[in-house]
């Protein structure tokens, strides 16, 4: 199960919010950099960067941070928020991300998805998937639909995804554990890549899902930042749940 420590940006800032509320927010003293380079020498395999400048208002005002990031650390990173176009993508893999996570325009357009993977490249192409009491959230997890989370999961991959992103908000910055149920669900549906978001809140959620049959991947977020998870996270899935 790869590992991908998450950086969530706004006005060139590291913070996190709880349930994707920006009323909620903790900004972070120490540049977005210095997280990349930290959570890297702690075994992330990936980071999962967030442009929620570019979520919530449609303008990327991160890019910069971006390409600072990219260019601190080895590993591959991958970036989400804003990436409703074609000219958004491209910025973004010129700025040296590996992967462009789409969300709110890849639930309005399965075309879209289908040909992203096609000018792209289906491993450069993620479908993130946000959901509230089982349906999908979108711009930002302001707007919600009612398009269900695993039928958006199944079209996205019959559309050609070949990784998808499911992030609980209902348990997103709350440290509170997983949805281990819906999780579980997904992956008995699904032959795509699966990583898991939302919720981790000790090395015991780390095992736990490690020990889910197919399981990709999880993105951490605030239980690394407020100190929840510390040493080698690689070591962490060594160990039996």
């Amino acid at each position: 199960m790869f590992l991908l420590p998450a950086i969530d940006l706004m006005g060139g800032q590291a913070v996190r919010l709880k349930r994707g509320n920006i009323s909620e927010k903790t900004i972070y003293p120490d540049l977005p950099t210095a997280f990349a380079k930290k959570w890297e020498s702690m075994g992330g395999n990936w980071l999962h960067l967030v442009d929620l400048d570019a979520a919530f208002g449609g303008i990327s005002k991160n890019l910069s941070t971006v390409r600072d990031i990219c260019k601190a650390v080895s590993i591959p990173c991958q970036l989400g928020g804003g990436m409703r176009d074609k000219t958004a993508i491209e910025a973004a893999l010129e700025a040296g991300v590996s992967r462009i996570v789409l969300g709110t325009r890849a639930s309005e357009s399965l075309d879209f998805i289908a040909e992203m993977c096609q000018a792209f490249g289906p491993d450069r192409i993620a479908v993130g998937i946000d959901a509230r009491d089982g349906y999908v959230a979108i711009k930002g997890w302001t707007h919600a639909t009612t398009q269900l989370a695993v039928d958006l999961a199944l079209a996205a991959q019959s559309a050609g995804a070949q990784t998808i992103i499911y992030t609980d908000i209902a348990t997103d910055g709350m440290l509170q554990g997983p949805n281990f149920r819906e999780l579980s669900r997904l992956l008995s549906l699904l032959s795509c890549n699966l990583i898991a978001s939302g919720g981790i809140s000790s090395a015991e959620d780390l095992r736990k899902l490690n020990a889910l049959p197919g399981l990709h991947g999880v993105i951490i977020g605030k239980a690394l930042y407020d100190g929840f998870l510390t040493g080698n996270l690689q070591d962490v899935l060594l160990e039996r749940p």
